[in-house]
Order: C-alpha cells, then sequence, then structure tokens
C-alpha cells in the first residue's frame, strides 16, 4: 500500500473538538442525516450508532479497511442493504428531512432520487442507447424525441457522448471497462437522481479509466451530491470535500479531506493513513 504522510504542524495544538461525526456545515444542507443507525446480519453487529450528515453538492468518501462497514453504510442510504433478508436495522435516516424508514416512505421513490453506481461496471446486454433509455422508458416516457434529448444530456453528462455518439445501437458489452463505467454513471444520471452513492467504482479499472471517472465526479457534484467508497485513500484526498474513516462499523472520524490527512485528531485514523494498519 502506497502510504501517505501527516504533515508536521507549526502550531501542534488541536482545533477545539466538535461533534464531528455529526457535523452541520455552514450553509450548506445536509441532503443525508443518520441519526444512531445500527444494523445487523444475523448476529454480527455491522453498524454501530452511525451519526453522520452528508451535505449537498460535496463529494463525501467513505474509507476504511476491509469489512469495516463502508459498503454497508452506503447501501442502507437507498435501503438496498434491506434485499438481504436477514439484516435488522434500528436508529433513523433522513434524506432531506424524512426518515426514509418510515412505513409511507415508497423505497421506489427513494431509489429514483437516490441513484448508485457499483464496484463493476454492470451495463445491461443492451445497445448502448438501450440502457441509457431503460430508466425513463419503467418511469412511462415512451416519447422517441424526448427519449433521444435524455439519452444524449445523461451521456454528455457523463462525458462519453463524443465516444459513442456514432456507436448507440452496438452493445454496451463491446465497450472498454473504464466506457461501461461512464455508461453506468450515465444510466444513472437518465432518472435524474439527487443523490448518486459510488460503491468503489473505479476498483476495476485501469489508471487512465480512473483519472477519467475522478473528474468525472468533480464535474457532476456541481449538480448532484455523491458519496464514494473507497479503498484508496490517494483517491479520497483528490476527489472528496469530505471524509468519514471506519473502523470495525464504527465512525472513527468524520471531517474536511485536508483536514482529516493533515491533522487527524483520533491516533486510530493517522495510524491508518499513514499505513500502519489496514
Amino acid at each position: 500500500m502506497t502510504t501517505l504522510t501527516v504533515k508536521e504542524k507549526k502550531n501542534t495544538r488541536k482545533p477545539e473538538k466538535n461533534n464531528s461525526t455529526n457535523a452541520t456545515h455552514m450553509n450548506k444542507k445536509n441532503v443525508f442525516e443518520t441519526k444512531d443507525l445500527n444494523l445487523w446480519y444475523g448476529e454480527d453487529h455491522a453498524l454501530k450508532e452511525i451519526n453522520l450528515s452528508i451535505p449537498e453538492n460535496e463529494v463525501t468518501a467513505i474509507i476504511g479497511p476491509s469489512g469495516c462497514g463502508k459498503s454497508t453504510f452506503i447501501k442502507t442510504l437507498n435501503r438496498m442493504v434491506e434485499m438481504v433478508p436477514i439484516v435488522k436495522i434500528s436508529g433513523a435516516i433522513k434524506y432531506r428531512e424524512k426518515n426514509i424508514f418510515e412505513p409511507k416512505y415508497r423505497v421506489e421513490e427513494l431509489r429514483t432520487q437516490v441513484g448508485m453506481v457499483f464496484q463493476k461496471p454492470n451495463p445491461f446486454p443492451k445497445s448502448i442507447y438501450d440502457n441509457i433509455a431503460y430508466g425513463p422508458r419503467i418511469h412511462g416516457i415512451r416519447n422517441k424525441k424526448v427519449l433521444d434529448q435524455i439519452v444524449e444530456k445523461s451521456l454528455r453528462g457523463a462525458a462519453i457522448w463524443d465516444e459513442v455518439k456514432d456507436r448507440l445501437n452496438e452493445n454496451a458489452y463491446g465497450l472498454s471497462g473504464g466506457q461501461q463505467q461512464r455508461i453506468c454513471i450515465a444510466r444513472c444520471l437518465a432518472i435524474e437522481p439527487d443523490v448518486i452513492l459510488m460503491d468503489e467504482p473505479t476498483s476495476a479499472l485501469d489508471p487512465i479509466s480512473t483519472l477519467k471517472v475522478e473528474e468525472l465526479v468533480q464535474e457532476l457534484k456541481k449538480d448532484y451530491s455523491i458519496v464514494i467508497v473507497t479503498h484508496n485513500m490517494q483517491q479520497a484526498a483528490r476527489i472528496s470535500d469530505k471524509t468519514a474513516f471506519f473502523l470495525n462499523g464504527e465512525v472513527v472520524e468524520f471531517s474536511d479531506t485536508d483536514t482529516l490527512f493533515s491533522n487527524p485528531e483520533d491516533k486510530r485514523t493517522e495510524d491508518y493513513i499513514t499505513g500502519r494498519f489496514g
């Protein structure tokens, strides 16, 4: 693992500690707020008293060693984790100030607003066009002219229009891995979500494709709120505004990315980002 070095500070006095795991950021609305969130897979207590506020129009990175609860956490944000039958959850998650676990809250509506991009590119075995048009069609859009506009806008939003505009009727499986992942991002954009969840979206990609996706994330945060799980600390440092460090199902530290990497408050955070474990 490539390690990061904690920068020395002339003033070694720690900043005054606030409740960083439940930070409310000035002049920023929060898209998500978790309150005392616990999750169990059967008897395994996977998430423990998670209190996090996810700000809008920023990139929030979730880092930590394998098995620490990163992917489980973001899959609770659109309730995808409930597809596992042995899951039990307590606490609350508020999306735009509404508790997503309320009985009247429709999970279909939540997943329209909170899209997801997975670790491995997973385009449908369809044409590029049909991959992007799939979501809008599910939502009742049948007009060809409207679908054409959505497809182009989404592919432009995912920074891949120029590469595929003459291949829209070709199978998406014929694209490279990096292109497939951007097709999946475009497919997510086509339903006009509010939040995009990304679960290690570049872990299966080569360095050039990774760079393109990272550049895309920086562009997308102008219009979307993004939560990204990454095992790559350098990536978190490059592209995120806020970073949360998870360990053994708990949030050890959550703050501005620059602060967390240069002046962490918790020794466990420092040990992880300098490569002493993980």
